[in-house]
C-alpha cells in the first residue's frame, strides 16, 4: 500500500546481481555484443555513480578495460573507500580524477579531441554518456516495455500509468516510445525539470505520454532529507529496499499526484542499492535515524 492505494512494483532491481534495475537495461545492448569488437570503455559522471558499477561489473565479465573519469575524491570517500566506488574499483576500473575546473573541459575533448587531449582515443574503444544516457540504451529498454505490455495483457489492465526516476531521463523517454498507449511519469532527479527536457531531447523528441513530475518541496540531488529516510523506511517494512539517490523524491512526488491518476500504476524499481552503503553513512553523521 502507499498513500492508501495498491500499487505494483516491478522489481527491476532483481534482475542480475550486478547490473541492477535500468542500468541492466541500458547497458542491454553491449551484453549481447561479441567482447571482440571492443578493448575500452570510457565514461565519466559522480563518484558513486550507480552507472559507474554497473559498466565495471560489464566490463569484468566482457574483458574490456574501463576508464572512468570523475572530479577529484572528496578526502571523507578516499580515506573510507565504500559503496559503488569500491565496487567498482574491486572490478578493475581505472579512476580518472580531475580538479573540478578543468571536468567539463576534459569531458568536451572526449567528443572533439585535440593534440593535448587529455584522454588519447585508441581503436576499440567506446565511449559512453553519463549514465549510460546512449541510443544503445533504446534496445533493453524496449525489451523492459515489451515485459510491461505482456504482464498488462496477463492481468487484463486496462489504464496503467508506469512511473521511473529519471537521471538523465534515457529510461522514461524510450519506455513511453516504446509504450505509446501508456501514460509513463517521471521526475527530474539531478538538476531542473527544464534540465531533464534537454538531456532527453538530445537523444530523440518527447513524446505527449511522457509526464515530468514536480516536488512542492525542492530537493537537491544526493543531499540527505528527512523524507527520503521516511520513505526509506517505509518500504522497508513491505520487505523492498530502495535507494536513497532516486528512488525517494520520485515517491514522493508519486504521492503528492497520487489522488489524480486514474487506473493502475506500476512502478519500476530500478535499483542502485548499493549505493546505501555510503548514503546510509552520510545520514548517520547527519544525525538522521536510520535503520
Amino acid at each position: 500500500m502507499f498513500h492508501g492505494r495498491t500499487i505494483y512494483i516491478k522489481r527491476d532491481d532483481l534482475v542480475d546481481p550486478d547490473l541492477s534495475g535500468n542500468k541492466f537495461r541500458k547497458l542491454f545492448f553491449l551484453l549481447n555484443t561479441p567482447s571482440a569488437n571492443y578493448k575500452r570503455i570510457i565514461s565519466y559522471g559522480g563518484s558513486q555513480s550507480n552507472a559507474m558499477a554497473s559498466i565495471a561489473a560489464l566490463c569484468k565479465r566482457k574483458g574490456w578495460t574501463f576508464l572512468y573519469i570523475t572530479k577529484t575524491l572528496s578526502k571523507t570517500l578516499r580515506d573510507a573507500v565504500q559503496g559503488n566506488l569500491a565496487s567498482a574499483l574491486s572490478d578493475g576500473m581505472q579512476l580518472l580524477e580531475v580538479e573540478h575546473a578543468a571536468y567539463e573541459n576534459v569531458i568536451r575533448s572526449l567528443y572533439t579531441p585535440t593534440p593535448d587531449s587529455r584522454i588519447a582515443s585508441y581503436e576499440g574503444d567506446l565511449l559512453l554518456a553519463q549514465g549510460g544516457a546512449d541510443l544503445g540504451a533504446k534496445a533493453g529498454i524496449k525489451v523492459l516495455a515489451q515485459e510491461i505490455q505482456q504482464w498488462r495483457e496477463e492481468q487484463h489492465i486496462q489504464k496503467l500509468t508506469v512511473i521511473t526516476p529519471s537521471g538523465t531521463g534515457t529510461t522514461a523517454l524510450y519506455l513511453a516510445k516504446y509504450m505509446e498507449e501508456t501514460k509513463v511519469m517521471t521526475t527530474a532527479l539531478v538538476g531542473s525539470k527544464a534540465y531533464l527536457q534537454e538531456q532527453m531531447s538530445s537523444l530523440e523528441s518527447i513524446p505527449d505520454n511522457l509526464n515530468i513530475l514536480e516536488t512542492s518541496k525542492k530537493y537537491h540531488f544526493a543531499k540527505p532529507y528527512k523524507e527520503y529516510v521516511e520513505i526509506y523506511e517505509m518500504m522497508k517494512e513491505q520487505e523492498i529496499e530502495i535507494d536513497l539517490l532516486y528512488a525517494p523524491k520520485m515517491l514522493l512526488a508519486l504521492g503528492e499526484k497520487m489522488s489524480e491518476i486514474e487506473g493502475d500504476i506500476l512502478y519500476v524499481h530500478s535499483g542502485g542499492t548499493k549505493g546505501n552503503t555510503s548514503m546510509l553513512g552520510r545520514y548517520k553523521r547527519k544525525g538522521f535515524f536510520t535503520p
